[in-house]
């Protein structure tokens, strides 16, 4: 029974909601995991992630710390996804015909948790958070203050205010600030205890990869928000322009990457995330054209289409990121000779393909 709950949890991190699962149905964490979207919360994972790295190449990694900085970020991350869905169903936006309600089950309106559900596990979240935060403010002082009250802000209020952030045109910059410089650069501070420019220059690629998911997910409802009067900025920009800017997100990232590199911020181990070339070419093709009218055979979770590619990229992206700071740590902490090197980097590979 617990390897079928096991293998129940599990699915939830790698696709949507299975109705003909009898655990899916029948297990409270299973159900929640998938409301919250695990699918995606590996995002706030991978950003703990690099955050952890980067102080322990700076000898400055605090065990603790980074375990609290790693929950504290997935559990915010899932508040937020489950906060979004909440208000979209009282607020009247997740219609049976609703993008949301068409490329997967909702978790209120299909029954999965119910409302009072949905509300006790948000504040739970929040309480979590809450002490981690006052945890932090105790050891790094006033600075987590503040890098806590704009990440809530920017997470919470993205689709919870009475005129939420994504439907101004700023939901999709909010997804690269926390993501980016408040998860990495912030992370960064309170794992170590200090600043960090370089922190600073690597979380910029992984904030615009974030950004290009949210972009290519409000591309695919772009015709529906527009009609609901919810402003996102491919709603803004028309669909055609939005394509661009995720297009020169995905590019941005590996200029950013190369910047970092040149600037000391990065090893030259940076350079892996070129082994993303079939997802990075991958993405920009079908971000080059307009969507097809109808799904392909045997495709899941229509109608988004382009975020898919977007999150795929950028999950890809994550992953190899992580691994060439894991390298550089290795080689910060050794001495290695250029054959050891090689030898190391084919170690890796099984790695890589594992990842990926």
């Amino acid at each position: 029974m617990l390897g079928s709950r096991l293998t129940a949890w599990a699915k939830a991190f790698k696709g949507f909601y299975d109705a003909n699962d009898p655990i899916a149905r029948q297990d409270f964490v299973a159900r929640l995991l998938f409301s919250s979207r695990s699918l995606i919360l590996v995002i706030s994972a991978q950003a703990a992630a690099i955050a952890g790295l980067l102080a322990y190449i700076d000898h400055a990694f605090d065990p603790l710390n980074f375990i609290l900085i790693l929950v504290a970020f997935v559990a915010i991350h899932a508040a937020s996804n489950l906060m979004n869905d909440y208000f979209g169903f009282i607020k009247g936006h997740d219609t049976e015909d609703s993008p949301r309600r068409r490329y997967t089950l909702h978790p209120i309106a299909d029954n999965i948790l119910t409302a009072n559900e949905i509300k006790l596990t948000i504040i739970v979240l929040l309480a979590v958070d809450l002490v981690i935060g006052c945890y932090f403010f105790l050891v790094r002082g006033f600075f987590v203050v503040l890098l806590a009250v704009v990440g809530a802000v920017m997470l919470l209020l993205y689709d919870a205010a009475q005129r939420p952030l994504k439907s101004i045109g700023l939901g999709e910059f909010a997804s690269f600030v926390v993501w980016g410089p408040l998860m990495i650069f912030g992370g960064y501070f309170i794992i170590a205890g200090r600043f960090s420019v370089d922190a600073f220059l690597v979380s910029l690629p992984y904030g615009l990869g974030v950004m290009s998911i949210l972009v290519g997910k409000h591309i695919d409802q772009e015709a529906y928000d527009a009609e609901k009067g919810i402003h996102t900025l491919p709603v803004m920009l028309g669909e055609a322009r939005a394509r661009t800017l995720a297009i020169v997100s995905i590019v941005l990232m590996y200029a950013f990457t190369v910047v970092s590199i040149v600037y000391g911020a990065m090893a030259i181990t940076a350079l892996l995330v070129v082994l993303n070339y079939k997802r990075f070419s991958g993405a920009i093709r079908v971000l080059s054209k307009e969507r097809p009218s109808g799904p392909p055979k045997g495709y899941i979770g229509w109608p988004l289409w382009y975020h898919r590619q977007c999150l795929t990229h950028s999950k890809g992206f994550g992953w190899l990121y992580i691994i060439a700071l894991l390298v550089a740590a290795v080689l910060a902490n050794t001495q290695v000779s250029r054959y050891e090197f090689v030898r190391l980097a084919l170690a890796l590979k099984p790695m890589v393909h594992l990842m990926l």
